[in-house]
């Protein structure tokens, strides 16, 4: 049940890839419409048709629009400081980024949105509110900053671990809670994202220095990124659901 369910809050997501991993194997060469166009175009039409079909409420649509823009502003920085490249031509782009990048992220909060609602979350020793702003604001601005400053993450790092060393995310898979730790919970969907990355570079969706000419997998270090984003995502998500004490 616990499996199902996280496939079904990850549809999004899953659907994405597909569309990645679907155009990279089998959309034609030469074709009319470049195939990063195409998959800017799909995935409009998933967001569309999950709406209609209420997978998705508005409230969380509001949500996964500030991921696509969040998400997009970082991707207009690190294509330009060499962190990450798209290979492929597009006419739907922003600078060097393809309008699609910007799902790829929204994906990532339509996930934590749906099993928000889907497992039905509740929170023991949750820190306070203003807390997880600030770890999010200053994950945020450590992305950008550690171009030119000190990176600091190792210090963000001790910090959610402080925050969050108690605190137990409660979900129901059928009739009764049961519970994990939520840094454990993090690292879980961080793990997930990390494999989801690696398929998308095997796609040639985008491509890490390095993989140019030929397909490695990503490092394990990107792990640790994944990680901090995965807080700033719930911190997101949390905006617009309730952090509820069990009951």
């Amino acid at each position: 049940m616990f499996g199902f369910k996280q496939a079904w809050a990850c549809l999004f997501g899953a659907l994405m890839l597909i569309l990645l991993l679907g155009t990279h194997l089998f959309y034609p060469e030469g074709a009319p419409l470049h195939r990063y166009d195409f998959i800017t175009l799909g995935a409009v039409v998933i967001q569309g048709v999950m709406l209609a079909l209420r997978l998705e409420t508005l409230e969380e649509a509001k949500v996964i629009l500030i991921f696509h823009v969040v998400g997009t502003v970082m991707e207009l920085f690190k294509t330009a400081a060499g962190s990450w490249l798209y290979p492929e031509a597009s006419v739907l782009h922003i600078g060097a980024v393809p309008l699609f990048s910007g799902f790829m992220y929204a994906s990532v909060g339509s996930y934590i949105a749906r099993v928000w609602r889907i497992f039905d979350f509740r929170f023991s020793n949750y820190p306070p509110r203003w807390a997880t702003y600030l770890l999010a604001a200053a994950i945020y601005a450590n992305f950008f900053a550690h171009h030119w400053l000190p990176d600091v993450r190792i210090l963000i790092f001790a910090a959610v671990g402080w925050y969050f060393a108690f605190t137990k995310i409660h979900f129901r898979n059928w009739r009764r809670h049961r519970w994990m730790p939520l840094l454990v919970g993090f690292l879980l969907v961080a793990l997930f994202i990390w494999f989801a990355e690696n398929i998308g570079t095997y796609a040639r969706a985008w491509s890490y220095p390095g993989q140019e000419n030929e397909w490695k997998m990503v490092g394990i270090g990107k792990l640790g990124s994944w990680y901090l984003l995965m807080i700033i995502s719930f911190v997101l998500v949390s905006l617009v659901n309730p952090v509820r004490k069990p009951d």
